[in-house]
Parts: structure tokens; C-alpha cells; sequence
């Protein structure tokens, strides 16, 4: 990163060191007088006679001068240590860039006002400080209404750095839930821009605002619903449109085309609306959108991640993605089942991703055989249950979409899947390690088919997993 340029250097002359001692701001080399300097020339930028608005200065004013450019990002880099923001704080800054944001016209500075804040913000008791200044909340929320990327970008920054905070993330909650317009803002950036980066920030909001309130995703689900004034009510009811899950699918497709890795925040938020009925509602009774966003997940599990030539270890970065992914598939998949873009032939494939991420599953919690020093497997511990937990929850939405699939599967398949592969013995051994003993029916159904397809295959399965034999 080359934008911000490094804080000025500290005196090396001896005797000026000495005289600027207790200019030093805290513990660091940062001169209180230097920042007062910059502060007031920001004060200068916004005080009336500077603001006075005609055609002649409106282009100016888009324009910062580059030594003050210079300066006020050294204090975008300075307030990244708490004691500049602690002091920046005992100064009033907030309250200097609230006055620019409402009234400067200089993206670039506009940008920066935020992007400092930000940074004050990772302190939780500036953290809380600025957001309970109703004013200052109101103006940075109107900063999402902004065109200029670069400020969205930052003010997205900070509006998660609050709502990861639990103290003050009811209070923003609230604030966006009172301004309408943050919904057509944060859908119009996530169906329009083209800036991953900006894209998977808002996502990262949006994600955060789901997870903390279940009502505001309800009233931002129901939002695009509106009917027009000459559609009948009866058609309205059969097909409503709704319009967030539209412009998450087009910020998930823009995403994808940069790096899929960075995919996970949308996989998520697909996630957390299918565990509401107008959730799961607002993507099956789109067609088209429906029809989108089962393509684009299918592909992604059966030609994008963890796939056969990846180590099996690629799943321990991947199976966040991969739990969200096969859940939302599943989701869609057990509430409508007779949508043409569900046909039976996508089964198969399906079922060879689900098996093979099960497989890699096992590989991946294998003990090693000797471990070496007692004290790096205590460091460790703590690392392998949280992957183990990861694991666990992705290893139980993988049976249930499997044992759902396997429950769908016709005669006429299992033959095709015998034949080319997918339904192989070590297959079948390895999602029957996995269905059972939770699953017992479902697998007991399927030898029964397996039996009338290929009965010494049904025999050999029958003979590593003797609980079934009983059964058939």
C-alpha cells in the first residue's frame, strides 16, 4: 500500500528532541503541535467563508491540496496508535471531520474523515463514544448514500468495526433500521459495483447485521416486495419480487470472477436466509434467481472447491464456504423439489462432491501417528477443537443434503451412478460410514435398489456393513 504516506520522522537534532519532550503525544514521537496544525487547517477547509458555494469554487473544492493531502494522512496512519486516538478524541476530532463530512465536496477528504474515525473506532471507549453522538451517527450513515467507492468503502469499514462491538451494536442496528434508504444504497452498491473490495466489505456488513437481527433481515427480505399498482393481487401473491437476493447473487457472481476464496461472506448471508421461510421463500419464488443461485453454488461444490486433485487439507480453509454453500443447495434443494432447474440428473454430481468432501474429512481429522513435542499439542489444542467444531458442523449438513439426495434417487440413476462412478463400492462405503447409524432408513431404502441394479455390489456393501443385511 502506497496511498498514505508514513508519519512525519522525529527531530534529530539532540536539543530540539529535548524541548519537544512534552509535545510528544503519549508514549509515541507524534507532535501534539504538528497535529494541532493539521486539525486547524482542516477547520479552515470547512469554516463559512471557505464553504460559500458558486460555480467558480464548485470544481475547486472537489480538489485537496496536495501538502494538506500529505499531512491528513499522516494522521490516518498516526490513528492507528491508540494514544493519537485517544487524543485525537480529547481534541474534538470527531466533531472537525462530522463538519467535513456535511460539508465538504473533496472525495478524497471526505474519504480520509472516515477512514480515520475508522481507526479510532478499533478503541472500544472512543468506539463508544462516537457512536453515542447521534449527530455524528446520522452523518455517517449518510456517507453510504456517497458515490465515491474509496468513502464507501471506509464507511463500511467502520459501520463493521461498531457492529462487532457488542456494547454499541444495538445502537447502529437501530440507526439503520430508522433510514429506509441504507436498504436501496447497500443494494444498489452490491447489483452495480464492479470494486471487490467494497463489495466484500457491504457483504461483511450486511452479513453482521443478519447475524446480530433476524427482524431487520425479515424487513429487508419483505422490502422488494412491493407489488405494482396494476398487477392483481392474486398474481402479486403467486410471484412476488424480491430484490435482495437479486443483488447478492450479482455481488456473489462479481466476486467469483475475481477470487472465489472471498465468496464466503455471501455463501454466508444465502445461509442465514434460509434459516426463515421468507428467506428460503424470496429465493425459490424467483425463478430465474433461484434457478442463478442453485447454478452458481453447484458449480462452485462440484467444479470449483475441494475438488479431486486439491490435498485434502484444502479443506480446512475451505469449509466454512463449503458448509454455507451445501446448506443453502439444501435448503433449496428439500423446499422445492419440482423446479426444472432441480432435475434428478444433477444428483450424481452432487453426490460425488458431498462424498468426496466427506472423504477429505476423514483425512483431514486423522491422528498423527507419533507426535512430537507434548508442549506444541497443548498450544495446539485449543486450534484443533474449533476445526473439529468447524468440521462437525460441516460434516452434519453434508449427510443430511446426502441422505435427502439418496431419498430422491431413482432406479434408472443409481444404475447411471454405478456405471459411471459416482456410486462406486469405496463411494458408498465412505457415505455409508457417514449416513449411519443416523440415517439407517435412508440407506436401508437404497440397498434395496442397489439390490435390483447390482445385486454382488449391494452383497459387498452388505457384508462391510452387517447391521444392514437384516434389513434387506
Amino acid at each position: 500500500m502506497d496511498r498514505n504516506p508514513s508519519p512525519p520522522p522525529p527531530g534529530r537534532d539532540k536539543e530540539e528532541e529535548e524541548v519537544a519532550g512534552g509535545d510528544c503525544i503519549g508514549s509515541t514521537v507524534y507532535s501534539k503541535h504538528w497535529l494541532f496544525g493539521v486539525l486547524s487547517g482542516l477547520i479552515q477547509i470547512v469554516s463559512p467563508e471557505n464553504t460559500k458555494s458558486s460555480s467558480d469554487d464548485d470544481e475547486q473544492q472537489m480538489e485537496l491540496d496536495e501538502e494538506m493531502e500529505n499531512e491528513i494522512c499522516r494522521v490516518w496512519d498516526m490513528s492507528m496508535d491508540e494514544d493519537v486516538a485517544l487524543f485525537l478524541q480529547e481534541f474534538n476530532a470527531p466533531d472537525i471531520f462530522m463538519g467535513v463530512l456535511a460539508k465538504s465536496k473533496c472525495p478524497r477528504l471526505r474519504e480520509i474523515c472516515v477512514g480515520i474515525l475508522g481507526n479510532m473506532a478499533c478503541f472500544q471507549e472512543i468506539c463508544v463514544s462516537i457512536s453515542s453522538d447521534k449527530n455524528l451517527g446520522q452523518v455517517l450513515l449518510h456517507c453510504l448514500y456517497d458515490s465515491d467507492p474509496p468513502t464507501l468503502l471506509e464507511t463500511s469499514r467502520l459501520l463493521l468495526t461498531c457492529l462487532s462491538q457488542a456494547e454499541v451494536a444495538s445502537v447502529w442496528v437501530e440507526r439503520i433500521r430508522e433510514h429506509p434508504a441504507i436498504y436501496d444504497s447497500i443494494c444498489f452498491i452490491m447489483s452495480s459495483s464492479t470494486n471487490v473490495d467494497l463489495l466484500v466489505k457491504v457483504g461483511e456488513v450486511v452479513d453482521k447485521l443478519f447475524d446480530l437481527d433476524e427482524k431487520l433481515m425479515l424487513e429487508w427480505v419483505r422490502n422488494g416486495a412491493t407489488q405494482p399498482l396494476d398487477q392483481p393481487q392474486e398474481e402479486s401473491e403467486e410471484q412476488p419480487v424480491f430484490r435482495l437476493v437479486p443483488c447478492i447473487l450479482e455481488a456473489a457472481k462479481q466476486v467469483r470472477s475475481e477470487n472465489p476464496e472471498w465468496l464466503d461472506v455471501y455463501m454466508h448471508i444465502l445461509q442465514l436466509l434460509t434459516t426463515v421461510d421468507d428467506g428460503i421463500q424470496a429465493i425459490v419464488h424467483c425463478p430465474d434467481t433461484g434457478k442463478d443461485i442453485w447454478n452458481l453454488l453447484f458449480d462452485l461444490v462440484c467444479h470449483e472447491f475441494c475438488q479431486s486433485d486439491d490435498p485434502p487439507i484444502i479443506l480446512q480453509e475451505q469449509k466454512t464456504v463449503l458448509a454455507s454453500a451445501f446448506s443453502v443447495l439444501s435448503a433449496i434443494y428439500a423446499s422445492q423439489t419440482e423446479q426444472e432447474y432441480l432435475k434428478i440428473e444433477k444428483d450424481l454430481p452432487l453426490i460425488d462432491s458431498l462424498i468426496r468432501v466427506l472423504q477429505n474429512m476423514e483425512q483431514c481429522q486423522k491422528k498423527p501417528e507419533n507426535s512430537t513435542e507434548s508442549n506444541t499439542e497443548e498450544t495446539k489444542k485449543t486450534d484443533l477443537t474449533q476445526d473439529d467444531f468447524h468440521l462437525k458442523i460441516l460434516k452434519d449438513i453434508l449427510c443430511e443434503f446426502l441422505s435427502n439426495i439418496f431419498q430422491a434417487l431413482t432406479k434408472e440413476t443409481v444404475a447411471q451412478g454405478v456405471k459411471e462412478g459416482q456410486l462406486s463400492k469405496q463411494k458408498c462405503s465412505s457415505a455409508f460410514q457417514n449416513l449411519l447409524p443416523f440415517y439407517s432408513p435412508v440407506v436401508e431404502d437404497f440397498i434395496k435398489i442397489l439390490h435390483e441394479v447390482d445385486k454382488a455390489l449391494a452383497d459387498d456393501l452388505e457384508k462391510s456393513f452387517p447391521s444392514l443385511k437384516v434389513q434387506t
